[in-house]
């Protein structure tokens, strides 16, 4: 079994809310990879719930501050967000190897996500006076 994915101190943005947002994700795909069989529909289910309103939140936040390089970043997000979908309908009906594939290879998009487009929108939001 590979290791959870879990928070780094290298994922800190110095934005409280996007911060506490990403840990939480990152708190959420470490639960979901940890999971046995059994478990792993319901703990799939939460984390395409908590990131379903942490984009949208990002997104919202881009939209009304005109952020420059949103049109990246949100299709980003749309495009992960329908593979977590798509991964939660195949768990709800018993296909757990996608899921399980999704929850190793997860982690480290978002590390490489953080840095490349939520580093940005941060410095963008602090900017903007948006804590």
């Amino acid at each position: 079994m590979t290791t959870a994915p879990q928070w780094t101190e290298a994922m800190r943005l110095d934005h409280p809310s996007m911060d506490t947002m990403n840990q939480q994700l990152m708190d959420l795909l470490a639960r979901a990879h940890a999971a046995d069989d059994a478990q792993l529909p319901q703990a799939w289910a939460d984390l395409v719930a908590h990131t379903a309103l942490h984009f949208g939140q990002e997104d919202r936040w881009m939209r009304e501050t005109a952020h420059g390089h949103s049109d990246t970043h949100v299709m980003a997000h749309r495009v992960v967000l329908n593979l977590l979908r798509e991964g939660l309908m195949q768990a709800r009906a018993g296909d757990l190897a996608p899921v399980r594939r999704m929850a190793r290879e997860l982690g480290a998009w978002f590390s490489r996500h953080t840095q490349s487009c939520d580093a940005p929108l941060a410095l963008h939001l602090r900017s903007h006076a948006i804590h």
